[in-house]
């Protein structure tokens, strides 16, 4: 008897005939993409040209020096002018798709040059200061500092470690209620939950002078000149970091799967030990990350620490006592004195402080980034390599 072999996956599956494009069939090449992309970018180049030498001559002709208008004027004529040749060439569809594309990109670009020309203007200004004999500026504090003091004699020490001092304080206390309350409120459904969700929502867009007024009224107002420290102000940090991170880690353990929680569940374990064992460390990075950003976003604040921290010429490394320096409170008494030279310093501890925000914000994208060659992946993996004395 012949065996008769079972039929595999080739003979189960009937394959589509590969039907190749030959002149002699009669049918049209289709377009390539690399044409479709050439042909759009003579359209939109072609528009651009045509608007801005109509607009150019319009100008020239009226005699008008407006280089603002003469910007806004082109692009609205540059937008009419691809509208209509897109619709005539490519239709309706096609035109809202590419007005949609010009409109983003316009966007992104205009927002990116604004913060390119923020963060240049702030390290042409302030790098020479904070580099000049360097590590000095970044160690040195404020007791040499004069109307004519040059920049070299003084330095942003004590406003840095002010500045350390004061956000690690704050995310000591908000960061773990943040993460509690974010575990809370997505895996609760009360009527305290959504009251609580309210909350979080409304302080997230509350004024960061309201947290200064509240911890001056409640706290340094009272005790008069000894009010005002380094604890004030991180507890005036605190109150807004803690809505910021607790927004940020809600929309991290959103996204977790609802499949892992009721795996566990129906394994028998209960809801604490869920969070714990299951939602918590799924979640680990993207919590990470989000604290990294309410520490960034809480650094630069200057109305917490104008009401609570006092400000000092000289290093406090105890925050519970004395007067305590900032890094934006330093901006802020230095900027508005009639010298020169503390204009100077101004920059530099303005450089300093976008360099503390640019590296927390480099940091949480390092992160939160997903693959196994990330930063944190890289540092786990390492924490849980088993050393040469550890028992199997």
């Amino acid at each position: 008897m012949t065996s008769i072999a079972p039929p595999g996956p080739d003979t189960l599956v009937a394959r589509r005939p590969e039907v190749e494009w030959s002149p002699a069939a009669g049918a049209e090449r289709p377009p390539s993409r690399r044409r479709g992309n050439r042909s759009a970018a003579i359209e939109l180049g072609s528009c651009a040209l045509a608007s801005l030498a109509f607009i150019w001559l319009l100008f020239t002709i009226a005699g008008l020096s407006a280089p603002f208008g003469f910007v806004v004027c082109w692009y609205l004529l540059f937008l009419v002018s691809y509208a209509v040749l897109s619709n005539s060439l490519h239709g309706r569809l096609v035109m809202k798709d590419r007005l949609a594309t010009i409109g983003v990109w316009s966007g992104s670009l205009v927002a990116g040059l604004a913060l390119a020309a923020v963060i240049g203007f702030v390290v042409f200004k302030g790098a020479p200061v904070a580099f000049a004999k360097f590590p000095h500026f970044w160690t040195t504090d404020m007791t040499r500092g004069g109307a004519a003091t040059p920049v070299t004699s003084v330095g942003a020490g004590a406003a840095i470690m002010g500045s350390v001092e004061q956000v690690g304080i704050a995310a000591l206390f908000s960061v773990p209620l943040a993460i509690l309350t974010a575990v809370y409120l997505v895996e609760s459904q009360s009527v305290l939950a959504k009251i609580v969700r309210n909350i979080v929502d409304a302080m997230t867009g509350t004024p960061s002078i309201i947290a200064g007024l509240f911890v001056y009224l409640i706290w340094v107002q009272p005790h008069g000149v000894n009010g005002k420290s380094g604890v004030a102000a991180a507890v005036a940090l605190t109150v807004l970091m803690l809505p910021l991170t607790t927004r940020a880690s809600m929309e991290v353990i959103k996204v977790i799967p609802g499949g892992l929680r009721e795996a566990a569940l129906g394994l028998g374990a209960p809801p604490w030990r869920v969070v714990l064992q299951v939602v918590v460390p799924t979640a680990r990075t993207g919590l990470i990350t989000a604290a990294i950003l309410g520490v960034a976003r809480t650094t630069g604040e200057t109305a917490e620490v104008l009401f609570t921290a006092g400000g000092n010429q000289r290093y406090n490394l105890n925050p519970v006592h004395g007067w305590q320096d900032d890094l934006p409170l330093r901006i802020y008494e230095l900027i508005g004195q009639p010298s020169l030279n503390a204009i100077r310093e101004a920059w530099g501890v303005a450089f300093v402080l976008v360099s503390v925000v640019l590296a927390f914000f480099v940091l949480s994208r390092s992160v939160g980034s997903s693959g196994r060659g990330t930063l944190i992946s890289r540092l786990l993996r390492a924490a849980r390599r088993p050393t040469i004395g550890d028992t199997p």
